[in-house]
C-alpha cells in the first residue's frame, strides 16, 4: 500500500528555481512520484510513495523558507498513481489570474469538517463549489451551486455575472483540498462580501473525518492522479480515465455502445477525426500487447 500526500502552503519564495533541484533529488531518492508546483507564492502538489519516502519529502518541504507550518492530507493507493516525478516552476501554485489576490493577507473563516453540515444547512447560507465542471460532475455537496467553470481562472468572471443572486447571503465555499478556497475567499472579501467561509482541508478532509451515515456529500471526489476519484473514507473510487480526452469515465460510460477503450468515451465521441482514432487504436493495441507480454 502506497501513501498519497496532497499538500499546499502559501509563503514567500524569493527564488523558487533555486529550490527545484533539491526537491526533485529528495523525491527521486525516496522513491516518490507525483507533481509539485513552485512559485513565488508557495508550493502545491500531490505525491505518492512508500511511507518512509513520503516522510522524507515532507520533512524536506517543512525545511523550506516559511514552510514549517505545512499541512497536508493523506490517503492510500494500491498501485502507484503517477508515472513520474515532476517539479515545475509556475507563476501561481493555483492559477486564478488575479494579481491582487493574496491569501496570506486574509481568507474566509475556516470551518472544520465536523461543523460543515450545520453551516451549510443554515437558511442564510449559499454554498458554492469552486471546482471545475468536470470535477463537480463526479460528486458535490447536496444543494451546492455549480459555477460551471472550465478552469479556476473563470471564477472571478462568473462571480461578477452572478453575485446579485447571493445578496444578503453568507457564502460558504469548498474545493478538493482547500487551496482554491484560499484564493476565492480572499477574492470575495476584496469584492466586499462580509461573511465568507470555507471547508478546512477541503472535500478530502471531510470524506476522511465525517462518517458516511452523517455525510451530505453525494457521489465521488475527483483527484488529480491515477486513482481518478475517491469516496468516503478516502477509499479508491469507481472511475477510470478516457485515454483519448482525459475525462473521468464511469461504469455507465464504459457500458455505453460508443465507448472504446483508449479511443473514445461518450463525452468525446465527436471530438476527434478518424485519423486521430486510428492513432489512438494503435496506441491502445501497443499497451494491450505490452501488458500481455
Amino acid at each position: 500500500m502506497l501513501t498519497v500526500a496532497a499538500l499546499y502552503h502559501f509563503t514567500r519564495f524569493d527564488d523558487p528555481a533555486a529550490l527545484k533541484p533539491g526537491l526533485l533529488k529528495i523525491c527521486e531518492t525516496a522513491g516518490v512520484r507525483g507533481s509539485i508546483l513552485l512559485a513565488r507564492e508557495g508550493i502545491n502538489g500531490t505525491i505518492a510513495g512508500p511511507r518512509d519516502g513520503i516522510d522524507s519529502v515532507l520533512a524536506h518541504i517543512r525545511g523550506l523558507p516559511g514552510c514549517g507550518g505545512l499541512d497536508w492530507k493523506e490517503s492510500h493507493a494500491t498501485a502507484m498513481p503517477f508515472k513520474r516525478m515532476k517539479v515545475r516552476l509556475k507563476r501561481e501554485i493555483v492559477t486564478m489570474g488575479q494579481p491582487d489576490v493574496n491569501p496570506q493577507a486574509a481568507v474566509g473563516h475556516y470551518v472544520d469538517p465536523v461543523d460543515w453540515n450545520d453551516l451549510i444547512g443554515a437558511p442564510d447560507i449559499a454554498v458554492i463549489d469552486t471546482r471545475n465542471d468536470y470535477e463537480v460532475a463526479l460528486g458535490t455537496f447536496a444543494g451546492a451551486v455549480n459555477p460551471g467553470t472550465r478552469s479556476f481562472g473563470e471564477f472571478p468572471e462568473w462571480w461578477a455575472a452572478n453575485k446579485d443572486r447571493f445578496a444578503g447571503k453568507r457564502i460558504a465555499m469548498f474545493c478538493t483540498g482547500g487551496i482554491r478556497c484560499e484564493k476565492s475567499t480572499n477574492y470575495l472579501l476584496g469584492q466586499g462580501v462580509a461573511d465568507v467561509y470555507h471547508l478546512k482541508g477541503g472535500i478530502l478532509k471531510y470524506l476522511e473525518d465525517v462518517p458516511e451515515v452523517q455525510s451530505r456529500w453525494q457521489g465521488e471526489c475527483y483527484v488529480f492522479d491515477g486513482r481518478v476519484s475517491v469516496g468516503h473514507g478516502l477509499t479508491e473510487g469507481s472511475y477510470t480515465l478516457c485515454h483519448a480526452c482525459g475525462r473521468p469515465v464511469s461504469a455507465a460510460d464504459r457500458a455505453d455502445n460508443s465507448f472504446e477503450e483508449g479511443v473514445q468515451c461518450p463525452a468525446c465521441v465527436g471530438e476527434y477525426s478518424e485519423s486521430d482514432r486510428a492513432r489512438f487504436r494503435e496506441r491502445q493495441r501497443q499497451i494491450t500487447l505490452s501488458k500481455s507480454r
